[in-house]
């Protein structure tokens, strides 16, 4: 839908306003816009087209008017083409390195609630077809093994696994080299029975303990716990109206503690193709019913190929999408910092 100049300033005026406030907007308070430079009935006559156009609603009479999410779409849409700039409110954060993922994603999800004011969610990552980069088995207190497991993007696994017997240190290394030398760049899908049958005649007395080592390395990589998320600022809702409604209110709870309704909401995401980049649901747009009071705005981040989350920050439809857009292109930036950093090698970073 394409808007005349002062059609868009003032719907831009009203949504910004509303956002502010939470109340209905009237003409007399757009009118005071410097940049307008409008009457009062000039204001209401094109506010009247824009409300026969379905951008706006009077929401009873003798009130002001305040957006639909019609309105809000294409408001948003505007203004996604518009941000190109980054904040930097949270790099001193980010820049720090974190030594476990599942670590910086809570702290992540944390502060962004406290930056936004909004709920927030971050899911930690999939790891389908992820290839293997590195195994390293080290003996720790008697009869206990340590497999450390590293795969593209640099995520480190780590599993324990009980041994029948203690093993030998020069039979410890000889294993290591017969998985790395054979498994290193396989995907766990690619690693089939005729790898771990040959595996297993090559590691001779210790077959069956390859066989429990690749199980637990598979185990690992495949998240087989399901997707986690972790959200934060779950309270925040209450400080809108819109939203602190008992049953609304209770309902968004649910559903930010319970997770399996974000968990289809994130699934949708990422097996859509073409899913990149920033993406807004705006109120009925939502696939579950319990948050079609919200919006939220997910972004997908991939830290290497096969290896991707997303991040999603909940409001009321009147968030500051301005300020979200932001704060997620710059979360986005520097994730990229922090597992692709300037000291990786050219051949490990991937195109």
């Amino acid at each position: 839908m394409n808007l005349d100049d002062r059609k868009a300033k003032i719907l831009r005026a009203i949504i910004q306003n509303y956002q502010e406030t939470g109340e209905p907007v009237g003409s007399r308070t757009i009118s005071k816009y410097s940049d307008l430079n409008l009457s009062s009935a000039t204001i209401r006559n094109e506010m009247a087209d824009l409300e026969e156009m379905g951008l706006i609603v009077q929401p009873h009479t003798s009130a002001g008017r305040i957006p639909t999410d019609k309105g809000y779409r294409l408001y948003v849409d505007e203004l996604m083409e518009e941000k190109n700039q980054e904040v930097t409110e949270m790099k001193d954060f980010l820049i720090q390195r974190v030594d476990r993922l599942e670590l910086l994603l809570k702290q992540m999800a944390k502060l962004l609630a406290m930056n936004t004011n909004y709920a927030t969610m971050i899911t930690g990552p999939s790891y389908n077809n992820t290839k293997l980069k590195f195994i390293q088995l080290s003996e720790m207190d008697e009869r206990k093994l340590l497999a450390v497991i590293v795969v593209e993007g640099n995520i480190v696994k780590n599993t324990i696994l009980d041994l029948e017997r203690n093993i030998d240190p020069q039979d410890l290394l000889s294993l290591n080299l017969l998985l790395n030398s054979n498994l290193n760049g396989l995907t766990i899908n690619e690693i089939n029975l005729g790898i771990v049958k040959d595996l297993e005649e090559q590691a001779g007395e210790f077959g069956g303990l390859v066989r429990k080592i690749l199980n637990a390395v598979a185990d690992a990589i495949r998240n087989d716990g399901g997707m986690q998320i972790y959200t934060s600022g779950a309270t925040n809702i209450f400080k809108y109206p819109e939203l602190s409604d008992g049953q609304t209110a209770s309902e968004l709870i649910h559903t930010l503690e319970e997770k399996d309704q974000l968990r289809d909401l994130v699934k949708q995401g990422l097996d859509e193709d073409g899913r990149e980049g920033i993406q807004v649901y705006i109120g009925e747009e939502m696939p579950m019913q319990t948050m079609k009071d919200c919006s939220v705005v997910t972004a997908n981040y991939e830290l290497s190929e096969g290896i991707r989350g997303t991040i999603g920050i909940i409001g009321p439809k009147r968030m500051d999408y301005g300020k979200v857009m932001d704060t997620l292109r710059t979360l986005m930036a520097q994730l990229d910092i922090l597992f692709r950093p300037d000291d990786v090698p050219e051949d490990e970073r991937g195109e």
